[in-house]
């Protein structure tokens, strides 16, 4: 694990002095989470330009603070429902399922304190690595790589190939693109899904180094670049073909985890850019299993400072209440039949994570769900959810958005799989006017 020196706090003084204050809190809740904002339904809006963003990070580094500031800062995009999209389902997408009848929320977050968050990191990153902990090691790094599948992408200086070796004859190969405007010292890591097009994160990744961000970019095990043969559990010398995720139980063992095919190269290429270059913030992106990704490597490692999740999860319990395909029950690596010892918590596994993605100095996660997502993680059953754990977020916190919040961004202008224009542009605002490295 890292140090506060490094990460940030993962929260501020007692859980009992914040209890001691959360009533004169309880008025401001709804208002303090700062740059996520409320969750809107949705449309289309243009991001922020450039010459705001300047405008605001200049007044935030000189210390303009407080109502000068605010009035600088760009508004929000927000956006009605796509009416024509919501014609064509039915009131399924727009009432809470009968899943959320009754359940109280409170008790399914498991996360109370400070000592709780660390409890949680660390038996996560024990069962995701037997007890060795995060990795310490650094990629194989290519300097100058060709990688065409970038090569539509404009004010990108240079692509840098680096590849983590994994267990079982298996790689990861991790592109970090610099980009030709001057670099705003912000990482951004995007991580796609299991296949989806890569318009979406080439469309990302675009207004990323648009902005001056370094970004590196991630693809789901045995997907896409990182398609690849393995070697059988029981006879390494024999390679097998490329498994589905849900073909991976047997290479789960007692002391190996297919779970860090999927996180262990987060880590090692942080590692690297921790040691080369030091970021002052990093950003996470990531659509659909890349959503999930996000979600995950965001609770463990406090390095990661934001996070935007696209309809990457949904917690345990309204799994089944997704109104298109039903049940929507996630991929191998989130289902609690295939990782009972990694989804082992009394309360919901994914609401703790939300909590612990959101947790800290200069932390924040807004979670993006599609309301008429072709996929998964579809309707409105989130709206169940999405008040007690920004609250919970807000309390550990101690009432101050600096030092964490979390928020939802329901998204209905469109019905597909993807990080919508109008997504993109809630996500841009929202790193534009909440500049966390000054």
């Amino acid at each position: 694990m890292h140090t506060n020196d490094e990460t940030g706090h993962d929260a501020t003084g007692p859980l009992s002095d914040a209890l001691s204050n959360a009533a004169s809190r309880r008025g401001v809740l709804g208002g303090m989470l700062g740059g996520f904002g409320a969750a809107v339904v949705a449309g289309t809006a243009a991001p922020a330009t450039a010459a705001t963003t300047q405008a605001t990070t200049h007044s935030t580094a000189q210390g303009e603070t407080g109502a000068a500031a605010a009035a600088k800062r760009p508004a929000r995009p927000v956006a009605p429902v796509n009416q024509e999209v919501a014609a064509r389902f039915g009131p399924e997408y727009r009432t809470l399922p009968e899943a959320v009848a009754g359940v109280d929320i409170e008790p399914l977050i498991g996360v109370h304190s400070a000592a709780d968050i660390a409890a949680r990191r660390r038996a996560m990153a024990d069962y995701i690595w037997k007890g060795a902990g995060l990795p310490t090691s650094l990629p194989e790094v290519d300097e100058g790589f060709d990688a065409p599948d970038f090569a539509s992408l404009t004010g990108v200086r240079r692509i840098d190939r680096l590849t983590v070796p994994l267990r079982y004859r298996v790689s990861a190969t991790v592109y970090d693109l610099l980009p030709r405007k001057r670099w705003n010292r912000r990482l951004a890591l995007y991580h796609n899904g299991h296949g989806e097009p890569f318009d979406t994160m080439l469309r990302t990744v675009q207004a990323l180094l648009d902005r001056g961000y370094r970004v590196m970019v991630y693809a789901m095990p045995f997907h896409h670049w990182n398609a690849q043969q393995i070697a059988d559990p029981d006879d390494p010398d024999t390679l097998l073909p490329g498994p589905s995720h849900r073909e991976l139980p047997p290479w789960e063992r007692a002391g190996f985890s297919t779970l860090t095919f999927f996180l262990e190269p987060v880590t090692v290429t942080l590692n690297y850019a921790q040691a080369t270059y030091r970021p002052a913030s990093v950003e996470m992106v990531g659509l659909s299993g890349g959503g999930w990704t996000t979600t995950v490597y965001a609770a463990l490692d406090p390095r990661v400072t934001r996070s935007y999740p696209v309809a990457g999860s949904l917690p345990f319990f309204l799994r089944p209440a997704s109104p298109k395909p039903s049940p929507t029950i996630g991929d191998f690596e989130q289902t609690k039949d295939a990782l009972p010892g990694f989804y082992a918590a009394g309360s919901d596994d994914f609401l703790d994570m939300y909590v612990l993605a959101s947790v800290g100095r200069g932390r924040g996660q807004l979670q993006i769900l599609n309301r008429f997502d072709d996929c998964c993680f579809n309707g409105v059953g989130h709206r169940a959810y999405h008040a007690p754990v920004r609250d919970r977020v807000a309390l550990l916190a101690g009432g101050r958005p600096e030092q964490g919040r979390w928020d939802i961004l329901e998204d209905a202008t469109h019905e597909d799989h993807t990080i919508s224009p109008y997504a993109l542009s809630v996500i841009l605002w929202d790193l534009d006017t909440s500049n966390i490295t000054t």
